[in-house]
């Protein structure tokens, strides 16, 4: 499920071992948020038959969300991860910026630190660390977004990962985002230093794929107005076109992987089903 996360891992080990420096500035944005095309076809039966459709006034609404943010450190060191609520703050304004199109707005609820250099630096998609960092400090229900900040083995390429509204149900303590904690707003994570890299993960959260789901065939990431894309982008390579005969590959997506400073955009159609996601599963009216 998260081939590419390990073979970026391999990777940043093996050259960090022979150059001595992280790859935190070199290496492509990597999401460890995946999911199969059966999986996403299997999904989207469900979502199709126990989709909520907004009312008419759904437009008119705003639908408040409250951030549990999970401050993880190997020390009481900002660059062991203690990250200053300044750095939360700027973080929550980057995002109602993104998300203002779609109603949502986050608000911190509470700030919860914890000093656990295990955590801090073993926490991945699946590890037994996640599992219990999760089961102790999650707040909330379905309704709440928590985000764990955490290192990430530092310079393994990984900056997030996500769960999906479906996945709720079934696992409500698993339910939230992981990120590193150097990709915040002024973080030190060279080119994902801007807050992008929790845009993108929570577009997960409220319900949506990459943008380059399911490659040039298909049924992609089920929003008709953001191109197919073979691939994903990084850097900022403004043209680019990876589906032949098709149009420009959507770059400035939040939903690729792009560079932050390229990052800029969710499509009506995104807008549209994260607003229909969130009602579906979350119970959230926008």
């Amino acid at each position: 499920m998260f081939t590419f996360y390990l073979f970026v891992l391999v990777l940043s080990v093996l050259i960090s071992g022979i150059f001595g420096t992280p790859l935190n500035n070199t290496l492509p944005r990597a999401c460890g948020t995946s999911i199969s095309d059966d999986k996403v076809l299997a999904a989207e039966e469900h979502f199709q038959a126990h989709r909520i459709k907004p009312n008419a006034t759904f437009l008119e609404t705003s639908g408040t969300v409250s951030v549990f943010f999970h401050v993880i450190s190997k020390d009481n060191t900002t660059g062991g991860g203690n990250v200053p609520d300044s750095q939360l703050t700027a973080q929550i304004s980057v995002m109602n910026a993104a998300y203002a199109s779609s109603g949502v707005q986050w608000t911190i609820a509470g700030i919860i630190r914890t000093v656990n250099p295990d955590w801090f630096s073993n926490v991945g998609p699946d590890s037994p660390q996640q599992m219990l960092m999760k089961n102790t400090l999650r707040q909330g229900d379905e309704k709440v977004l928590n985000v764990y900040t955490v290192g990430f083995n530092s310079g393994a390429g990984l900056l997030g990962y996500s769960t999906f509204p479906i996945d709720y149900a079934d696992a409500p303590n698993d339910d939230g985002v992981v990120i590193l904690f150097s990709t915040l707003p002024g973080g030190s994570s060279n080119r994902f230093n801007l807050g992008k890299t929790l845009t993108h993960e929570a577009g997960h959260w409220v319900g949506l794929y990459h943008t380059f789901q399911g490659g040039c065939s298909g049924a992609g990431d089920l929003v008709t107005d953001t191109p197919p894309e073979a691939l994903p982008s990084s850097g900022c390579p403004v043209g680019r076109t990876t589906c032949s005969g098709g149009p420009a590959d959507p770059i400035h997506n939040f939903m690729d992987y792009s560079d932050d400073a390229c990052m800029d955009e969710f499509t009506p159609g995104q807008v549209a089903r994260i607003q229909s996601q969130m009602l579906t599963y979350r119970g959230i009216q926008l």
